[in-house]
C-alpha cells in the first residue's frame, strides 16, 4: 500500500504540490491565529462557593455555613475533593472535579446542590458562586498611586470600586476585577447608650428607622397638558446630614427626636480583612484582573492594558496606574525563546544534511518538508483550540530532528541510485520512484513507531497530564505529518530538485573519514559478536550506578521571571501589625537592585479565588529586565540575597514562583513543595501533632523551613450568657446577642446612594464601651421592664484561645504543616522524612496524616508510569511485527534497546538533573526514536544479507561464516551515512533545547537530556551492537 501511495504521488505531482501550497496557506493562517500562553493551564476544574457571614468567628462560620456546604457538595457528581475554609466573616468551599468535566456543567450542578442547602443557612449568610476562572486566572495586577497627595486611600478605593472595576470587566476575557487594599468609606452611627435609655429608645428602633429612611418609590404617571409625567418619591440617604435627620419619634409637644440627637454620625473606614502596600512607601489600592476560563491570556492582557491607557485621562489629577504584575512579558519571553530554539534547530538540521550530502538542492528537500510538517501540526492545533505555549511548541521542537529522518534516508538512497552507472539509462522519475519505494514502507513504519510510541503520555492525568498533553499532541501531530509527507511530498521534491550528477558518497571527505573509522570497528564487532554483546551488557549494568544517584522531583521549577514572597506569620495577628510587617518586608525587598516594583498583600482580596487569612502575606516582586541585572547574577542569587535581607522575627520565609504556587495552592492548598495534612476531630490535638512534626522535621537534613499552622492559636473574647440570670431579668438570649453584636461588631443596616456609588451605614457603640473585656462587661442593656443592667450581670466575659481559621477537606477538619526544602530533591527528602515521622510521631486514635504538595503529584505520576512504560513497549512491538512479519527482528530490537538508556542516565547524572515527569516523558520519546534508528540499520542489513544470498550460484546453498561476516560488514558500512545522518540530525536538533537558557528551558532541557544522551548510546548500539547480534542470528540459520 505504501508503495502505491508513493507511485500515486509521483504520478500526480502537480496535485501534490497544489495541496501542499494549500496546506501551507492554511498553516500560516493557523499559526497567526493560534493564541499564545506561557504554560498550559495546570489547574483543576473547580467551582468556588464564597459565603459572606459578616462579623462571625471562624468556629461559628464552620458550624453554620462551611460544614453544611461541604457535606452537601460531597454528593456532587464528578467531584474529587471538597475543601472548606472558615475565616472571620467568610466561608470558602472549593469543589474540585475530574479533568474531563466541563466547567460550566460543574457550575450548574454545584448551583443545583447549593439551592438545596441554601435555605438551611443563617439568614445573614449569602452564598454565591465564584468567577468562572481557573487557578492561573490572575494574569495582571495594577496599583493606584497618588504622588501629589491630594487623594487619600479611601478615594482611591472608590475610584477602583466604582469606576475602573466596571470599565475593565467589560474587556473580553475578563471574568472578574478583584480589589485589595485601601479603605471602603462607611457612615458610622455611633450610638450613646445613655441617651438611648434617657429617651427610652431601643437599639432596634434605630436600625428600623435607618432602613425605612433609605428607599425611593415611583408612583406611576400623571398626565398634564397632553404630556406624561412620571412620579418619583425621593428618600435615599446621600450624606451625613441626611442620616442625622432620620426621625425616630415625636414627643407630646410635637418636637421630633432625630438620630443626631442620640448618636454621633461620622465618616470612617469599614472593617477590612486585606491590605495592599507598594514599594515600602505606604498603603495602596490594587486591582487584580482574573481571566475567564478558556480565554486567550495575551489578548486579554493587551485588552486590559489598552483600556487602562484610555482610562488614564479620566482619572483625577495626580492619580497614576502602576503595573506590578504582567504575565504577558512571561508569555512573550517563553514563546520567543521557543521560536528561536526552533529556528536554530532548522538551521542545524539543514547544515547536517548539506555536510553529509554536499548538495544544496538535496538539502532543500529536507528543509522544505520540515516547515510543511510543522505548519500541518499548527493546523490541527488551531482546530483543536490549543494554545501555543512552551509545552506545545516544545513538542514540535523535540520532534524536528526525527521529522526529517524520512527525507534524509530517501534522499540518501536516491543519491546511491543516481551514482549507480546501471541507472543512467532509466528515466529520472522511474529512478526516483524505485529509490523511494525501496525504503518508503520501512520509513513510514519507523516514523509511525515514533508517533504511536508517544501516545502513552496521554494516559498521564491531573496536573502532569495537563502539563504534557499539549506536548504529546503536537509531537504526535508533527510526526504523523512527517510520516505522511515522507511518502507523498518528499518523493515529488526529490524528483524536482535532485537532478543531474550528484556528489558520490566516496567523494565526500566526511563520508570517507566516517567509513574509514567505522569499517575496522564494525569488522571487529562482527568478528567477535559474543564479546560485543557481553560488553554491551556491561555498559547497561554500568548505568545502574548513575541511576541510583539521581534524585526525584515532580517537575523542575519554571523561572517565571518574577518572584512571589509568601511568608507565614503566627495566628491572631491584627490588621495593624500585619500592615506594619508588610511595609517593613517591602522596604527590605526594594533595596535589591534587580527589583523593579514590590506589591505586598496581606489578607484576602475581594474575590472567591483568594482564600487568604491575615497570617498569609503575598508579595509580588517584579524584576527588571535581565540586561539591567548586575553581571553574573542569577535568579537563585537574587532569591538568596532577598532571603538574607528579609529576616524578621515571627516570619517564616518562602520564595516561590507566582503561577505555579497559585496552582498548587488551589489544587492541594499547600504552597510549599512538601506539605503534611493532619486530619482529626479536635483542633487542639491537631495543633499538638503539628508542633511535634515541626520538632521532628526541623532537624532533618534538607529542611529549609518547617511551619505548622497554629489551628487553635487564635484569641477570643468569650461572652458566655448565663441563662438563669438572663431569665431573671426577662431577657431572651437573642436580645443579649443582638446588643453585643451591634454594639461591638457593628451592623451594616443600609446604604447611601451617591450617584452610582453605594456606601454602607453602620451602627455601633462608642469605642470606650468595647475596647477591653472589662468594658464589655459594663455594656448597658435595657431590660423589657425598662431597667438598666450591665452585660456582666447576665454573662461571663473572658479571654480564651480558639481557631483563627478552620480548614477542612472532604468534611474532615485539617491542620497543615508547610515544609520548604533546600539542597536536595523532593523524592529522597520525603523518603527520609516519612521514616523519621513514622519512627517518632505518636498519632492519637482517630487522627491521620497525609503527605501533600508536589510530592502528591509525583507519587500519582509514578504509579501511572508503571503502567505506561509496558504499554509503550507493547505498542512498539506490535508496530515492529507489522513491519517485519517475524518475531526475531522484533526481539532483537527490543532486547537491544536498553543500551539507549545508558547514555540517558549518565548524561542526566553529569548534568545534575533529577528524575521527574519531564525526564520520564523524554525517555518515552527516546524509546520510539532509538527503535526507529535500529530499524533502519536492520532493514539495511536484511537487504545486504538478501543480496549476498542472490549472488550465490546455487539458490539453496548457504553462506559461509566468512561470507556472512563480509555481507554484514558491507551492509553496515554501505549504510553508515543515513544512520549517522538521522541520528546526528536528531542529536544536533536537540542541542539548542538542551543548552538553552531562556524562559521554559528548565523543563525543556529535562526533556531533551535523556533523548540526547540516549541517542548517543543508541547510535553505538545501531552501528556496532546490532550488526553483531544480526550476525549471531543469521549464523544460526546458516548452519
Amino acid at each position: 500500500m505504501i508503495e502505491r501511495i508513493i507511485q500515486w504521488s509521483i504520478n500526480h505531482r502537480s496535485l501534490v504540490l497544489l495541496l501542499t501550497g494549500l496546506l501551507v496557506g492554511v498553516g500560516v493562517y493557523s499559526l497567526r491565529a493560534t493564541p499564545v500562553d506561557a504554560i498550559p493551564d495546570l489547574s483543576d476544574v473547580q467551582v468556588i462557593i464564597k459565603t459572606s457571614y459578616p462579623g462571625q468567628a471562624p468556629q461559628l462560620v464552620e458550624d453554620q455555613v462551611t460544614y453544611p456546604l461541604t457535606t452537601a457538595m460531597l454528593a456532587v457528581p464528578g467531584s474529587v475533593a471538597v475543601r472548606g475554609y472558615s475565616f472571620f466573616g467568610d466561608s470558602y468551599v472549593y469543589i474540585t472535579f475530574d479533568d474531563d468535566t466541563d466547567l460550566y456543567w460543574a457550575r450548574s450542578r454545584v448551583l443545583e446542590y447549593l439551592s438545596q442547602v441554601a435555605p438551611s443557612l443563617p439568614e445573614e449568610a449569602r452564598p454565591q458562586l465564584g468567577p468562572d476562572a481557573t487557578g492561573v486566572g490572575w494574569v495582571y495586577i495594577y496599583a493606584l498611586t497618588d504622588r501629589s497627595g491630594r487623594h487619600d486611600i479611601s478615594e482611591l478605593r472608590s475610584l477602583q470600586d466604582w469606576f475602573l472595576k466596571y470599565e475593565l470587566q467589560s474587556v473580553p476575557g475578563v471574568s472578574e476585577v478583584a480589589t485589595i487594599g485601601g479603605m471602603v468609606k462607611q457612615y458610622q452611627v455611633i450610638v450613646d447608650p445613655d441617651r438611648l435609655r434617657a429617651f427610652d429608645i431601643p437599639l432596634s428602633r434605630i436600625r428600623e428607622a435607618l432602613q425605612d429612611a433609605s428607599r425611593e418609590v415611583g408612583a406611576s404617571v400623571v398626565e398634564m397638558a397632553e404630556a406624561e409625567y412620571m412620579v418619583r418619591v425621593s428618600g435615599y440617604l446621600h450624606n451625613v446630614d441626611d442620616i442625622g435627620n432620620v426621625p425616630l419619634s415625636v414627643n407630646i409637644s410635637g418636637t421630633p427626636l432625630l438620630l443626631k440627637d442620640l448618636a454621633d454620625i461620622v465618616v470612617g473606614p469599614q472593617m477590612r480583612r486585606g491590605v495592599a502596600e507598594l514599594n515600602g512607601e505606604g498603603e495602596t489600592v490594587a486591582g487584580i484582573i482574573v481571566m475567564r476560563s478558556g480565554a486567550h491570556p495575551q489578548q486579554t492582557i493587551e485588552g486590559v492594558k489598552a483600556r487602562l491607557a484610555e482610562l488614564q485621562a479620566s482619572l483625577p489629577g495626580g492619580v497614576e496606574i502602576v503595573t506590578v504584575y504582567d504575565r504577558s512579558a512571561l508569555i512573550q519571553r517563553a514563546v520567543d525563546n521557543l521560536w528561536q530554539t526552533v529556528l536554530k534547530e532548522l538551521v542545524l538540521v539543514a547544515l547536517v544534511c548539506f555536510v553529509f550530502l554536499l548538495h544544496v538542492r538535496s538539502a532543500l528537500v529536507a528543509i522544505i518538508s520540515l516547515p510543511v510538517g510543522i505548519l500541518a501540526a499548527f493546523v490541527i492545533m488551531h482546530l483543536q483550540g490549543m494554545n501555543a505555549n512552551i509545552m506545545s511548541l516544545g513538542g514540535i521542537a523535540i520532534a524536528i530532528g526525527a521529522m526529517i529522518d524520512g527525507a534524509i534516508v530517501m534522499v540518501e538512497n536516491l543519491h546511491k541510485h543516481l551514482s549507480d552507472p546501471q541507472q543512467q539509462t532509466r528515466s529520472h522519475w522511474a529512478v526516483v520512484s524505485q529509490s523511494a519505494q525501496e525504503v518508503g514502507p520501512a520509513l513510514f513504519f519507523s516514523l509511525l513507531i515514533i508517533t504511536v510510541s508517544f501516545l502513552p503520555v496521554f494516559t498521564l492525568e491531573a496536573q502532569e497530564g495537563r502539563m504534557f498533553a499539549p506536548l504529546a499532541f503536537t509531537k504526535t501531530y508533527a510526526m504523523a505529518a512527517a510520516a505522511l509527507l515522507a511518502i507523498t511530498l518528499v518523493p515529488v521534491l526529490m524528483g524536482l530538485f535532485i537532478r543531474g550528477p550528484v556528489v558520490s558518497e566516496s567523494a565526500n571527505p566526511l563520508n570517507r573519514g566516517l567509513m574509514a573509522l567505522y569499517r575496522p570497528a564494525v569488522t571487529a564487532c562482527v568478528a567477535w559478536p559474543r564479546l560485543t554483546v557481553i560488553l554491551a551488557l556491561l555498559l547497561v549494568i554500568s548505568s545502574l550506578w548513575p541511576l541510583r544517584q539521581l534524585g526525584s522531583e515532580f517537575m523542575p521549577e519554571l523561572d517565571e521571571g518574577d518572584i512571589m514572597y509568601m511568608p507565614t506569620t503566627y495566628a491572631g495577628i491584627s490588621v495593624g501589625k500585619a500592615r506594619e510587617l508588610l511595609q517593613q518586608t517591602d522596604k527590605l525587598i526594594r533595596t535589591v537592585p534587580e527589583v523593579e516594583t514590590v506589591l505586598g498583600k496581606v489578607g484576602r482580596a475581594e474575590t472567591a479565588t483568594d482564600p487568604a487569612p491575615l497570617t498569609m502575606m503575598e508579595t509580588f516582586i517584579q524584576l527588571k529586565p535581565r540586561s539591567d541585572w548586575r553581571e553574573g547574577i542569577t535568579i537563585d542569587d537574587i532569591r538568596s540575597e532577598l532571603d538574607s535581607r528579609v529576616q524578621l522575627p515571627g516570619l517564616t520565609n518562602a520564595w516561590v514562583m507566582p503561577i505555579k504556587t497559585r496552582i498548587d495552592m488551589l489544587a492541594t492548598g499547600i504552597k510549599t513543595p512538601v506539605g503534611i495534612k493532619v486530619a482529626g476531630p479536635d483542633l487542639k490535638v491537631i495543633e499538638a501533632v503539628g508542633r511535634d512534626l515541626e520538632v521532628i522535621l526541623s532537624t532533618l537534613e534538607g529542611t529549609a523551613s518547617v511551619y505548622s499552622e497554629r489551628v487553635a492559636g487564635g484569641r477570643y473574647i468569650k461572652v458566655d450568657i448565663q441563662r438563669e440570670k438572663a431569665a431573671r431579668y426577662g431577657l431572651a438570649i437573642n436580645a443579649v446577642q443582638e446588643v453585643v453584636a451591634t454594639a461591638v461588631g457593628g451592623m451594616n443596616v443600609t446604604n447611601t446612594v451617591e450617584g452610582l456609588e453605594r456606601y454602607p451605614v453602620n451602627i455601633r457603640y462608642p469605642q470606650s464601651y468595647r475596647d477591653s473585656p472589662e468594658q464589655l462587661a459594663l455594656l448597658p442593656i435595657v431590660t423589657p421592664s425598662g431597667s438598666r443592667i450591665a452585660l456582666g450581670d447576665v454573662a461571663r466575659v473572658y479571654v480564651e484561645d480558639g481557631p483563627p481559621a478552620i480548614k477542612s477537606e472532604n468534611a474532615r477538619i485539617n491542620g497543615w504543616t508547610y515544609v520548604d526544602i533546600s539542597g536536595g530533591d523532593i523524592g529522597s527528602y520525603v523518603e527520609r522524612a516519612r521514616l523519621a515521622v513514622a519512627a517518632e510521631l505518636i498519632l492519637p486514635p482517630g487522627y491521620s496524616i497525609k503527605w501533600s504538595g508536589q510530592f502528591e503529584y509525583m507519587e500519582r505520576a509514578k504509579q501511572r508510569l508503571i503502567y505506561v512504560v509496558p504499554l509503550t513497549i507493547g505498542i512498539i512491538v506490535i508496530l515492529l511485527y507489522m513491519n517485519f512479519r517475524r518475531i526475531t527482528p522484533v526481539v532483537i530490537l527490543i532486547g537491544a534497546s536498553p543500551l539507549a538508556l545508558v547514555g540517558s542516565f549518565w548524561l542526566l547524572y553529569l548534568l545534575g538533573y533529577n528524575l521527574s515527569i519531564a525526564v520520564a516523558v523524554g525517555l518515552i520519546a527516546l524509546a520510539g526514536i532509538a527503535v526507529e534508528t535500529g530499524l533502519i540499520m536492520l532493514v539495511y542489513l536484511e537487504l545486504a544479507f538478501s543480496a549476498a544470498h542472490k549472488s550465490l550460484s546455487d539458490a539453496n546453498s548457504k553462506l559461509t561464516p566468512a561470507q556472512l561476516e563480509q555481507a554484514v560488514v558491507d551492509g553496515a558500512v554501505r549504510r553508515v551515512r543515513p544512520v549517522v545522518m538521522t541520528a546526528g540530525a536528531t542529536i544536533i536538533g536537540l542541542l539548542p533545547i538542551l543548552l538553552g537558557s531562556g524562559t521554559g528551558s528548565e523543563v525543556m532541557s529535562r526533556l531533551a537530556a535523556p533523548m540526547v544522551g540516549g541517542m548517543i548510546s543508541a547510535l553505538v548500539l545501531t552501528l556496532l551492537v546490532l550488526p553483531a547480534i544480526f550476525r549471531l542470528w543469521r549464523a544460526r540459520q546458516e548452519i
